[in-house]
């Protein structure tokens, strides 16, 4: 099932019985219908669990986990964690939602959770953590985008002993204080890196980390050290800055035509002094100070972390996060999840179980073929078209017999690390 959701880009599990007559696969016969509802209905958590923590040891121990969530759609409502909530893609529907832990050097994925639809991303660290307990991972590194912060999850990152590289807003008043300092002069030479297009500064500062007794209820207070890199992109800056000004154009335009837009009641009197008299109409004066407060931050970004100190080595670090979001999209889109329809938790399970080891399968070839560059000539759907037309020759009593392989055919199973049939 999982080499068809791999091989069958969007095709849904109902071609499957065409797709076995003329494929060669494990399981080698066609899966009816209420056989593939049973085989879903079997995996176990137990099962589940244990395929996880083998999962697990294939990751590369210096390497950083990136951890986020997404949500899944649903059209049915008998599902125990289909629940409304803030959906990712603008669904309408009911949800579950996702959490994936994915390898940053390994671009393998680790392991997922199921979770309710309406829990937020910060709520959902503390079951991560107890998660990577039950796995045995070693020397634990995480990075995570800004919805996860929170100071009792980083809290909890410093008890567990575990590496953590996490963005944050810079409203936060540790970062704020440290930015304040610098702002006027990182848009400068001497903090630009011309590799990365980007003005960096760093800080070494102290994190004012508690912890609360289990069996006492007495609350330690102590200081962690926690690096503070802050970047200034000056491109985003100007983007931010302009739709920022279209704002303005179209708050100006409102209040001038009296055509208020009730969702823009609150930012009329917060950017503008309005003024009506009957002889000169609608003023508007520009409240400069709450103009500067709102753009004063634009294009810059920081990132927290207890194990990187340098801020171009936390960077790269983070842009390589983006592993996971496209692995979410593997999952919506070529592995066919955006939207479930399943009416059981148990054939829910299964299902997400079986495009999860197709996602381990994608995300094995799309490193294979960065690795070797082989993008240059192929889309991955072109690739495994290109190993898709092999035919196997089947006679009575007579072992199969592999059709001719060309010589590009066999280079691709040597990158893809696969033997060569025969």
């Amino acid at each position: 099932m999982a080499y068809y959701l791999v091989m069958e880009d969007r095709n849904p599990m109902s071609r499957f019985p065409k797709w076995a007559r003329t494929h060669a696969h494990p399981y080698g016969k066609d899966i009816p219908s209420q056989r593939s509802s049973e085989l879903l209905g079997s995996i176990n958590e137990h099962g589940k669990q244990n395929f996880f923590r083998l999962q697990s040891q294939k990751r590369l121990e210096e390497e950083y986990l990136a951890y986020d969530t997404t949500s899944i759609s649903s059209y049915s409502k008998s599902l125990k964690q289909v629940k409304y909530g803030l959906n990712k893609d603008h669904d309408p529907l009911p949800q579950i939602n996702l959490a994936l832990l994915f390898g940053e050097k390994s671009r393998l994925p680790v392991y997922y959770r199921k979770l309710p639809g309406n829990i937020s991303d910060v709520k959902t660290i503390t079951n991560m953590l107890a998660d990577i307990d039950f796995l045995q991972l070693k020397k634990v590194k995480l990075v995570m985008d800004r919805g996860f912060y929170s100071k009792s999850n980083i809290d909890s990152l410093y008890q567990k002993h575990y590496k953590f590289l996490i963005a944050a807003k810079t409203s936060l008043k540790i970062i704020k204080l440290k930015l304040d300092e610098v702002r006027g002069e990182m848009a400068t030479r001497p903090f630009y890196s011309s590799k990365y297009s980007i003005y960096y500064t760093t800080f070494t500062t102290d994190w004012n980390y508690t912890k609360t007794k289990k069996r006492s209820g007495e609350v330690i207070e102590e200081k962690r050290r926690i690096y503070l890199h802050i970047f200034y992109n000056e491109q985003r800056g100007a983007d931010d800055k302009s739709a920022f000004n279209r704002l303005l154009d179209a708050l100006e335009y409102e209040l001038l035509s009296g055509k208020r837009n009730p969702k823009n009641e609150k930012f009329y009197s917060k950017y503008y002094e309005i003024k009506e008299t009957p002889a000169r109409g609608v003023t508007l004066t520009p409240k400069q100070d709450a103009i500067d407060e709102r753009t004063k931050n634009y294009g810059y970004f920081a990132l927290l972390s207890n194990g990187i100190k340098d801020p171009l080595e936390a960077l790269d670090i983070y842009r390589s996060k983006d592993v996971i979001e496209k692995a979410f999209d593997n999952l919506k889109e070529r592995l066919n999840m955006r939207r479930t329809s399943v009416s059981s938790d148990e054939n829910l399970d299964g299902k997400l179980f079986i495009q999860f080891i197709g996602l381990i399968y994608l995300s094995y070839i799309k490193k294979a073929m960065g690795d070797h560059n082989l993008y240059k000539e192929y889309t991955m759907q072109g690739l495994l078209d290109e190993l898709d037309i092999i035919e196997l020759f089947k006679q009575p009593g007579k072992k199969s017999r592999v059709g001719e392989i060309t010589k590009k055919q066999q280079a691709l199973f040597e990158c893809l690390g696969v033997e060569v049939p025969t």
